[in-house]
C-alpha cells in the first residue's frame, strides 16, 4: 500500500514525554568555582624488555598541552615516565578527590598503544581500567559532568594513503616517526568523550622536535577557539586540520606522503564550552 502525504504528519509518530522537553542548545554547567583537574601522563621512554622506542618530541606535546589547559583555567598535573602501579595510583587518587566545585575532568595519555591498552614505563594499562574509575558509581562528584580522555598513541599498522596531491609537513627540519601498535575505540559511559589521535588501524605521526601532529593542532585550536567554540565542534576542526598534513621527511621512504585522521567518540549529553569566565 502506498502511504499518502497526509499520513506523514508529525502527529503520526510516537514521541516519549522526555523527548518533548529536550533543549538542543542546553549546555553543561561550567559555572562552578573551579574548571577542574587535568592530568597529563607523558611516556618518553620504556623498560628495554618491552622493545618500545623512545618517543622524542613528546615532551613538547606535554608542555604545549599543559600551557593551553592552564589558559582554560584547568588545574594541570603532569607526570613523566611513571610505572604501571604509579600511574594507577595517581589516577585512583584523582578519582577519590572531591570534584563538587569542578566543572569537569580531563586526562591525557601520551604513549605507545596496543589493542585496548596504553603503555606505562614498565607495561600495559587497560584503558577501560582508567575510565572505570570515573564512572558514576566510583566518582559521584563527577556525575553529570564532562569527563574528557585524550589518547595520543598509535592505533595500527597502516598509513592513510592520500587520494589527492599531498601537502607538506609544516616543519621539514623534524623527522616524522610513528607511535607503536594499535588501540581500539572504547565506550566509557554518559558524559564521557574519548579523543584519539588517529582512527583505528592507522599510524599516529609525531615530529621528533615539535611533537605529535594531533597535539600540535589540538593545542593551536584550543588557543584560537578554546573559549568560544563548542568542544566537539573544535575536535571536528582538529580532525580537519590534521587530515590536511602529510609526511614530508622520514627515514622510512614508504611513509613519505602518508596522512592521518584523528577521531573522537562523544558520549556527552549536552553542549560543552570552556568559556574563560573564572
Amino acid at each position: 500500500d502506498e502511504t499518502s502525504d497526509n499520513d506523514l504528519t508529525p502527529f503520526n509518530f510516537y514521541f516519549s514525554n522526555s523527548s518533548l522537553n529536550l533543549d538542543p542548545a542546553e549546555e553543561y554547567n561550567m559555572g562552578h568555582k573551579q574548571r577542574g583537574l587535568a592530568l597529563i601522563f607523558n611516556q618518553d621512554y620504556f623498560y628495554w624488555l618491552l622493545g618500545l622506542g623512545a618517543r622524542s618530541g613528546s615532551e613538547a606535546d606535554r608542555n604545549n598541552l599543559a600551557r593551553r589547559l592552564k589558559q582554560l583555567n584547568f588545574e594541570v598535573r603532569c607526570y613523566d615516565n611513571l610505572k604501571q602501579v604509579e600511574i594507577l595510583e595517581k589516577i585512583h587518587e584523582a578519582a577519590e578527590e572531591d570534584h563538587s566545585d569542578a566543572d569537569c575532568f580531563l586526562l591525557t595519555f601520551m604513549s605507545h598503544g596496543e589493542d585496548d591498552h596504553v603503555f606505562a614505563h614498565d607495561g600495559k594499562i587497560n584503558i577501560q581500567e582508567i575510565t572505570a574509575m570515573f564512572k558514576g558509581d566510583k566518582c559521584k562528584t563527577l556525575v553529570g559532568k564532562p569527563k574528557i580522555f585524550i589518547m595520543q598513541a598509535c592505533r595500527g599498522d597502516k598509513h592513510d594513503v592520500p587520494v589527492t596531491q599531498c601537502d607538506v609537513v609544516d616543519n621539514k627540519v623534524n623527522e616524522v616517526v610513528v607511535d607503536a601498535s594499535s588501540i581500539h575505540t572504547l565506550p566509557a559511559g554518559a558524559d564521557f568523550v574519548m579523543c584519539y589521535s588517529v582512527a583505528q588501524g592507522y599510524f599516529s605521526h609525531r615530529e621528533t622536535v615539535n611533537g605529535s601532529w594531533y597535539i600540535q593542532d589540538l593545542c593551536e585550536l584550543l588557543w584560537r577557539f578554546g573559549n568560544t567554540l563548542e568542544f566537539t565542534e573544535l575536535l571536528t576542526l582538529v580532525n580537519r586540520k590534521v587530515s590536511m598534513r602529510s609526511v614530508g621527511n622520514a627515514r622510512d621512504p614508504n611513509a613519505i606522503g602518508k596522512k592521518q585522521v584523528p577521531c573522537f567518540a562523544s558520549m556527552l549529553t549536552k553542549k560543552l564550552y570552556f568559556r574563560t569566565n573564572k
